[in-house]
């Protein structure tokens, strides 16, 4: 039975290796600022969602869009589609729980906003059907992936894939990315 020190040493080994892997992730990244930064400079909005982890780090992430990152500037809208009970419930118990973020999609998305999904394993259909969704709103699209993106990679305008087999190193990984994303978007915008 390995004991805590091992434990948390291939916990922090193993979180080295997924970070580094995220270096060749640059262009997507880069991309993925513009997109955000194009989409606030319209004052359109962002949608956030995904489920269990992912769905803290949806929240995580407009909090970060609404309140601020790193530096005071002025509020950008963004709507977590995970934040409403009853909403999610009743989506679930009327169309089916894969329609719950589409739904809300629907309701909210307006050519030049933006989705944002996040799936550490791509097979989430809610999040199949977001997207989708999206796309035949004209949406544009991200999605924050893991393992090798299962059937959502390919789906959005810009996959942001973080090839690791552990969900816990994925997690790690898209929230890093989401704070990157933040500090060039906020920085792109004060630029502005």
């Amino acid at each position: 039975m390995p004991d805590s020190s091992s434990i948390l040493n291939q916990a922090i080994n193993g979180s080295i290796e997924t970070l580094q892997s995220l270096k060749k992730l640059e262009p997507e990244v880069a991309r993925a600022a513009d997109f955000i930064t194009d989409c606030l400079t319209k004052r359109s909005k962002l949608l956030v969602c995904g489920n269990g982890g992912s769905a803290s780090d949806a929240a995580h992430f407009a909090t970060e869009l609404v309140v601020r990152f790193a530096k005071d500037r002025p509020a950008y809208p963004a709507i977590c589609l995970t934040g409403d009970g009853g909403l999610l419930t009743a989506a679930g118990n009327d169309y089916g729980f894969d329609e719950i973020f589409a739904r809300q999609v629907a309701a909210f998305g307006v050519p030049g906003d933006l989705l944002i999904c996040l799936t550490t394993s791509g097979k989430s259909k809610n999040v199949l059907r977001a997207l989708e969704e999206a796309r035949s709103r004209k949406l544009k699209t991200i999605a924050f992936l893991g393992r090798d993106g299962g059937s959502t990679i390919g789906i959005a305008d810009v996959d942001l894939l973080v090839a690791s087999d552990s969900t816990a190193r994925i997690q790690e990984a898209h929230q890093l990315l989401l704070h990157v994303i933040c500090e060039a978007m906020e920085s792109r915008l004060a630029q502005k």
